[in-house]
């Protein structure tokens, strides 16, 4: 049996959930997100729990049981609470800063970085240095913030690059000087 699978997941007040046929639809202070279930798994809904069955224990319906509940556990946090990655810039000269609904960036480059905010997506700058994206699909958050790390992603030698803010980068040490070994 699926340890996450066969966890229920509690609807806290405020939030909204239906099924219709196969598509879940979870309704929150934060927006609103649906989801298509795999035919094979059976939600119920019995007032504010969600459960999830499985019609056996082939290997497909085991890890379909327990992604399904995952995604549904995530649909519900991220209507009431939302979701957020934190990202650091780092070098010389280095800086982002939000422009209306662009995020703009110095990243070394002759030119500069543009990205607009997508729907579901919000981007903040507190300072040049740092970047917050929020909002309540946690796929959506990911995404996006790897998209914008992509840009100039962190480099093993002096560390400069856009990287996320509880990431450790394996530092390398440069060429030895020439001559510097016998």
């Amino acid at each position: 049996m699926s340890r996450i699978g066969k966890k229920p997941v509690e609807i806290p007040a405020g939030v909204e959930v239906k099924m219709d046929g196969t598509t879940l639809t979870v309704k929150g202070p934060k927006g609103t997100l649906t989801q298509s279930v795999h035919p094979n798994i059976t939600v119920k809904i019995d007032g504010n729990v969600i459960t999830f069955e499985r019609p056996n224990d082939d290997k497909e319906n085991r890890a379909l049981h327990g992604l399904t509940r995952s995604l549904v556990a995530n649909m519900v946090t991220g209507v009431t609470e939302g979701f957020k990655k934190d990202l650091e810039v780092n070098g010389v000269g280095y800086r982002v800063q939000k422009q209306g609904k662009t995020l703009v960036m110095n990243l070394g480059y002759s030119h500069q970085v543009k990205i607009d905010e997508i729907d579901g997506i919000t981007i903040d700058v507190p300072d040049a240095n740092h970047i917050t994206i929020s909002g309540a699909d946690k796929q959506k958050v990911g995404q996006f913030a790897a998209e914008v790390r992509e840009k100039r992603p962190p480099e093993p030698y002096k560390g400069k690059g856009i990287k996320y803010a509880d990431e450790h980068i394996r530092r390398k040490e440069g060429k030895a000087a020439k001559g510097a070994k016998k």
